[in-house]
Formats: structure tokens, sequence, C-alpha cells
């Protein structure tokens, strides 16, 4: 794993192993509004490095190492649930800079990954005992992400081996019913509108596009990613499922006939 010393100008020095998703996406700022002062594969190097430029650059220098952030992630696993030990407004960061982090609970191993972080931030809540511990459930999880019954990837293996429609189209409606649901829940619906949805839809094709060019397989992934959300939402404010919007391109698509021309399908004529 990879570690970068990034400047954000007049702000803040920090450290991170993924610049898009730390500093782009969650503090919102862009490739050019901030620079890479160093990278490392040594956590030690990079860790007593950043309090250096800190403190060289003139900034507050954190009381707390990176190297001793990132070893205090130590997830408490009970029957119930899993408990994180920092506040649901740290959490995202923390997440991030701790992709790949197992542990063990009832339900067997979890993981964190880039596919999951979405899914527990619009279920994580704050503990009831401490407000600095934010907390999952287990079952919820694990239905989501873990179990062989749900897991896309199974399930599409059965529906080669089987061809079990069903199957499909329930774990399609389950990906998109938790985009609706974490959208639902941050008011996107309530107070949101079509116009800012299609404003975003051109910001994330922006960033296709830039992804596209730089051939960056990682950044392409994101950004197709962020393009589904929007649509999806923007369906649901115009009244629709995009999984109905999906069938009904299909349909029309599937009998088209036609040709390939400089890299382009052009159909046929009717």
């Amino acid at each position: 794993m990879t570690y970068y010393i990034y400047h954000i100008p007049g702000k803040k020095i920090g450290v991170t192993c993924d610049l898009n998703n730390r500093v782009t996406k969650q503090q919102g700022y862009k490739s050019n509004e901030y620079e890479v002062l160093e990278s490392s594969k040594d956590i030690d190097y990079i860790s007593d490095r950043e309090l250096v430029l800190q403190k060289l650059y003139g900034y507050k220098v954190d009381i707390r190492p990176y190297k001793k952030l990132n070893k205090i992630m130590k997830i408490n696993a009970t029957e119930q649930t899993s408990t994180f030990p920092v506040p649901v407004n740290k959490l995202k960061g923390r997440l991030i800079d701790n992709k790949g982090l197992k542990w063990q609970t009832e339900f067997g191993q979890f993981e964190i990954t880039k596919q999951n972080i979405p899914w527990i931030m619009a279920n994580v809540k704050t503990s009831m005992f401490n407000e600095n511990r934010s907390y999952i459930y287990n079952k919820a999880f694990y239905e989501a992400f873990f179990n062989p019954k749900h897991n896309p990837d199974i399930v599409y293996d059965d529906y080669i081996k089987q061809a079990s429609p069903h199957n499909v189209d329930k774990i399609k409606s389950d990906r998109f019913d938790l985009i609706r649901k974490w959208a639902d829940e941050r008011g996107i619906y309530k107070t949101g509108n079509t116009h800012t949805q299609y404003v975003k839809l051109m910001e994330e094709a922006g960033e296709l596009a830039e992804s596209l060019l730089n051939n960056d397989k990682t950044e392409i992934e994101d950004a197709i990613g962020d393009m589904v959300v929007v649509l999806t939402n923007l369906a649901w404010q115009n009244g629709l499922y995009i999984e109905n919007c999906i069938d009904s391109a299909y349909e029309e698509i599937s009998e088209r006939k036609g040709k390939m021309i400089n890299g382009t399908f052009v159909k046929d004529a009717d």
C-alpha cells in the first residue's frame, strides 16, 4: 500500500492512501487544488515525515501520528454489532484508510472494502454509551455483502450455471434499493430537485472523461458507479424506477441491427 502526504495550500497537510476518496470526494478539493508532497510504502516514514512537514509549513501539528491512527482502528464485535472507535463524522476517512481491514463476528469474517464503505456510512449509528464511537448491525452488514445467498458474484455465477433470472432480478433490485434508501435518509428526495441531480450527473461525466483519458481503471470504475447513483436518484425524482428504465432501454436495443463504423455502433435505418 502506498501512502501519500498531500498539501491543501493554506489549509492543511495530511496523509492518505486514497487521494480521490479522501481529498476530492470527502473534502471537496479537485486534483489541481492540492499537491502531493511525498509518497512511500513505509508507514513509519510517512507518518513521521507528515509531522515534520506540518511544522515546516506552519500548520497545526497532529497530536497523534498517522501510524497510530491507522493502528487504532480496532473494531469491537459483539453478537449484534461491530463498533468503530471513532464518531460518525470522522468514520468515512478512517474506513478509506483502513480498506482491507478484516475482523471476526458471529457471522464470520467481515472486511472493509471500497464497495461496502457507502453502505456502512448509510447505516452507521452513534453509540448511546459514547458519542465518540459508532456501530453497525452485523446481521444487516452480513446480508448486504457476505451472505452467499445474496452475494452478487455468487448469484451471477449461479445464474450462468442454472439460468435463474429471479435471483439476478432480486440482486439488481437490492442494489438500487440501497441507493434509494441512502438518498432518502439524506433528504435528497425531499429537498433536492432534478436540476441539481442533472448538474451532478454532468460533473460525474466529466470525471469519467478525465479517467478515460488517463486510462485510470480505478477512477473509471468509481466514476461509472457515481453516475449510476445519480441516475437512480434522478429516475426516482421523476417517479420512475431505474430498473424499469434499464429494462425499457434493453427492450428497445435488443433486436436492433447495425454495424460498427469508426468504433461506433450505427443502427440500420428503419
